[in-house]
């Protein structure tokens, strides 16, 4: 059975190195994990997390209304392409939508923007690199 549920920042980290800073020197926590505002969710297939990210308040000048980052979205390799990151942002959109948020952006990496765009997210911007490679900031309307 698959479930997306709140889970605390600490839940997030495994994921997020294994995924998304291995091999990379950056940190594995962000600024904000432990805000009070912060929503941190993931999707469990039966009892295993498979899948997570993390939705900060942040705004960015380009967007005008309230507004969240999803930061540190990932799905552990076994669990890609079943459609576990699909239901990890329709959940997110609903709660966001729930607490009155009009925007959701991501600085998406450049192998993930076809997902982005299934979910519609649309490009906003030029291409930039950082340093875990080429990334689009992406916005979704809520």
């Amino acid at each position: 059975m698959v479930l997306v549920k709140k889970i605390t920042a600490e839940e997030t980290y495994f994921l997020r190195q294994e995924i998304l800073r291995k091999n990379i020197d950056l940190p594995h926590t962000f600024d904000g994990d432990l805000d009070e505002t912060t929503i941190h969710l993931g999707v469990f297939d039966d009892e295993t997390l498979v899948c997570i990210g993390s939705f900060m308040k942040n705004d960015i000048e380009e967007l005008k209304g309230k507004q969240y980052q999803l930061r540190g979205m990932a799905t552990s390799s076994e669990a890609r392409g079943k459609g576990y990151g699909k239901e990890l942002l329709n959940f997110a959109t609903n709660e966001l939508r729930n607490l009155g948020i009009n925007f959701l952006w991501c600085n998406a990496r450049e192998v993930a923007i076809k997902f982005y765009e299934k979910n519609q997210f649309k490009i906003m911007g030029d291409k930039f690199v950082n340093k875990v490679g080429p990334h689009y900031k992406m916005y979704k309307s809520l």
